[in-house]
């Protein structure tokens, strides 16, 4: 069983939660990521909910666990809070946290929680565990900042005020791990887009699902789709949800091609079949036909190529095409790729035909 006791390091300090934290903590629950994310939180959130909280902060120690605020080191400024759930069956804490609107951006949450997974092993713990929402990217990345690895994927872990259960990507961190901070392979795009006045790609997310599911649902799109056929939409939904977690992961980047004059959705790019240790990955782009023959695809692959290898360690992007997809093969000519191989009834094609595919390739510089 934890002592309470002040845990300080760098930009943060752990202590007691307070009541003269009620104020701030009441502000930082008007935040709807916190409310969205954090499923036991009352929605309106009133001052005396604060002081509940302080309460039961308390208490939380006694039973096994322990809850800290996360404060500033030199105003002693509510920022958060960190907490452990008592020790389960297998011997594991499972850590949780939240960082108020104001404190975010300045490494507050993975501080905190390096700080509050340390002291634990130095108290006895032998396995943390952090989960979080598969679309609550920022704290996937706190918990790789904090030295803990992605597990997998807790299917319909977590019920919420929406009725729903959400899917939760887990993480955790062993007492004998070193606990440095995990680098994406994948990094994410510099300022958010990339983009050269006339397309911008941005990744993809939930607001993009119906240009997405307009544009394969497209017989002429589903012709050169493995499968050749368009996901039911409330799939593709449930795709899009899961691509900010992918991204992190290193496993794909999806991204959406917009027109950058007016911000249409244009398209969909995507770098999948990420192979670190062959330092690989395989192209994948289309467009809605609006925009096709306006050299849309050119300029977003030619983006997407050349932030690849600027920015990540992968040496080769192929791409696969049907041998008689032509407009897809000028694209491909025009944005450096060269032809490398047909393997032959590769893959699948409608009514149970196996289709040839001739893949291309773009080297390193």
């Amino acid at each position: 069983m934890f002592t309470p006791e002040v845990i300080s390091t760098g930009p943060v300090r752990l202590r007691l939660p307070r009541e003269d934290d009620a104020d701030a903590i009441t502000r930082a629950f008007t935040d709807p990521l916190i409310t969205r994310f954090i499923a036991g939180a009352p929605v309106p959130y009133v001052r005396d909910d604060a002081l509940a909280f302080v309460k039961t902060a308390a208490q939380s120690w006694d039973l096994g666990g322990a809850q800290f605020a996360v404060a500033d080191p030199e105003t002693d400024e509510w920022l958060g809070g960190a907490g452990l759930k008592p020790v389960d069956g297998q011997g594991t804490y499972s850590i949780g946290y939240l960082v108020a609107p104001w404190a975010r951006g300045r490494g507050v949450a993975s501080a905190a929680a390096r700080a509050l997974t340390e002291w634990a092993f130095e108290h006895g713990a032998a396995r943390m565990e952090l989960l979080a929402d598969i679309e609550n990217v920022a704290s996937q990345r706190v918990a790789h900042a904090a030295g803990f690895q992605r597990e997998g994927v807790r299917r319909g872990w977590e019920p919420r005020r929406d009725g729903l259960r959400h899917d939760m990507a887990a993480f955790a961190r062993l007492s004998g791990d070193a606990g440095h901070p995990i680098r994406p392979y994948l990094p994410f795009l510099p300022g958010g887009s990339l983009t050269d006045g006339v397309v911008r790609l941005t990744p993809i997310t939930v607001a993009d699902a119906t240009g997405f599911h307009e544009m394969l649902s497209d017989p002429d799109v589903q012709k050169y789709h493995v499968p050749p056929e368009a996901p039911p939409f409330d799939d593709l939904v449930a795709r899009c949800r899961k691509t900010g977690m992918w991204w992190l992961a290193g496993e794909r980047a999806e991204m959406a091609v917009l027109d950058a004059g007016t911000g249409e959705f244009a398209g969909h790019i995507q770098l999948a079949q990420v192979l670190p240790g062959l330092g690989q990955a395989m192209l994948g782009y289309s467009l809605l036909a609006a925009f096709r023959g306006r050299g849309f695809a050119t300029r977003a692959v030619n983006l997407l190529i050349r932030w690849t290898f600027e920015h990540t360690e992968l040496a080769r992007v192929i791409a696969g095409t049907d041998p008689g997809n032509a407009a897809s093969h000028r694209v491909l000519e025009r944005t450096g790729f060269a032809r490398e191989a047909l393997l032959r009834d590769f893959l699948p094609g409608p009514g149970g035909v196996r289709k040839d595919d001739l893949q291309w390739v773009h080297l390193r510089p």
